[in-house]
């Protein structure tokens, strides 16, 4: 099992290029993953963590795989702590719930539904938070996937994304005011200014709403879970071209840091790209 929990500017340094693009990699997942401070920041208040496996058995390849974005809040080193926090609170709950029953051979146990432990996370890191980081706050998107499914829970405006059949798909939506204005018709100027305010965060109250989804990810498909500082700088269809293009998960990654940084880079910028190998 391969862990990582990093906070800062990082990219994943063991990756290597697969040739051919993404919906052409072998079985199994592939992963990349950037996190870079951007243009105008002086730290980085994101935080990723990612814990992958793979069961090989008689009947095949199974992958398990837990991703997590989040992106904090409150200055003055209150976000990047809400970040980590929250990031490590709902991956240890997750791993306690989900992962140890998958690798249990008892497969009569009582185990915690899914969409039940995905909300179980995003609330224990909700009251970490708030707990130990008071003045701070942060958003969450997770996906945990097993074989072709994933489990998407989402608080804020992190995103995940859905590249399949040529097709990209946001399948998170955003808990921000902009977006609220969006769907009433309100002009684009009103949009822009509300861009940055949040209805729903981790640490802004004891009680949490938490979004979740099931996303079926078929061979060939890949997975993206970004921070709002991709996606508030370089549109669907650059982020598409690029995840179209990329030899590998992580040239995918850090091509689309580029491309952010490229436009301004005026936040923070994290991505996650999961990409499901093609069966043998």
């Amino acid at each position: 099992m391969d862990e990582v929990n990093l906070p800062a500017q990082t990219s994943n340094p063991d990756a290597t290029l697969t040739p051919g693009k993404l919906g052409q990699l072998p079985a199994g997942l592939h992963v990349g993953y950037t996190s870079d401070v951007g243009q105008k920041r002086e730290r980085n208040e994101d935080s990723l963590q990612i814990v992958v496996s793979h069961l090989q058995h008689d009947l095949g390849l199974e992958p398990f795989g837990l991703f997590i974005v989040a992106d904090g809040m409150g200055g003055h080193q209150k976000g990047e702590l809400a970040s980590a926090l929250a990031a490590r609170v709902a991956a240890s709950s997750l791993l306690k719930d989900v992962y140890l029953p998958f690798l249990s051979s008892d497969k009569s146990a009582d185990n915690r539904p899914l969409n039940e432990a995905l909300q179980v996370a995003v609330e224990q890191a909700n009251k970490a938070v708030i707990k130990q980081v008071p003045e701070g706050g942060t958003t969450i998107v997770l996906a945990l996937v097993m074989g072709n499914n994933a489990y998407i829970a989402h608080v804020g405006d992190s995103r995940a994304y859905v590249l399949k059949q040529g097709a990209l798909k946001q399948i998170t939506e955003d808990h921000s005011l902009a977006k609220k204005l969006e769907q009433m018709g309100q002009s684009a100027e009103e949009v822009q200014q509300a861009q940055s305010v949040l209805y729903r965060a981790i640490g802004q109250g004891e009680s949490i709403d938490v979004d979740t989804r099931i996303q079926h990810l078929p061979p060939g498909s890949s997975l993206l879970l970004c921070s709002d500082g991709l996606w508030g700088m370089i549109d669907d269809s650059t982020i598409k071209s690029i995840l179209d293009s990329a030899a590998s998960p992580q040239a995918a990654c850090n091509e689309l840091i580029a491309a952010a940084n490229a436009q301004g880079g005026r936040d923070n910028i994290t991505a996650i790209v999961v990409s499901m190998g093609l069966d043998t």
